[in-house]
């Protein structure tokens, strides 16, 4: 059962037709590790549309209406690694997610003190993907956020311990919320 994401903007994979979600399916197939990024990268598409194409079990597609909450809630779950992505460069911030509030047509991000701060211009996202995929052999999770061209804005990654082992509640907490959409 294939996923859509609003009817107020088209489907994932719009950019793409069957033959190409196709060998996008069996590229994860042949090449289990690779990442989803890399392969848009590689192939000149946006990575909403190959996110689409990931099996089933690896990604569930959240509707938008559940975005404030989801954004309201990650301050709950603890440490946590936010990464963006911006021509090549890779940004990455490990500590718990901001407290937000909307002023001024943004979600704005506060920390008390140091962390991470910005300004999400909601309107401006396109969907939203929990993703569970291996990321060198280690059991992986994210939560990606999709523009209005299909482009990543921000993911965000379940956290680790010092022994590289996912925080158990953080794991639990994901596999809810991917539950409760995954047959949406």
């Amino acid at each position: 059962m294939t996923q859509t994401i609003d009817t107020e903007i088209s489907h994932p994979s719009h950019h793409t037709d069957a033959d190409s979600q196709s060998m996008l399916r069996q590229r994860f197939v042949s090449q289990p590790d690779l990442m989803p990024a890399q392969l848009a990268s590689e192939l000149g598409i946006a990575e909403l549309d190959v996110v689409a194409a990931l099996p089933q079990a690896q990604r569930v597609f959240l509707p938008l209406t559940q975005m404030d909450e989801l954004l309201q809630s990650l301050p709950e779950w603890g440490p946590l690694t936010t990464i963006v992505m911006l021509s090549g460069s890779v940004f990455e911030f490990k500590g718990d997610f901001p407290q937000g509030k909307f002023a001024h047509g943004y979600y704005n991000l506060y920390s008390k003190g140091d962390g991470l701060h910005g300004h999400l211009k909601l309107d401006n996202m396109r969907a939203i993907a929990l993703i569970s995929r291996p990321f060198r052999g280690s059991e992986s999770h994210s939560i990606n956020f999709f523009g209005s061209q299909g482009e990543v804005v921000f993911k965000v990654y379940l956290g680790r311990d010092k022994q590289r082992v996912l925080f158990p509640e953080q794991v639990r907490r994901f596999k809810t919320l991917a539950g409760t959409f995954a047959t949406q």
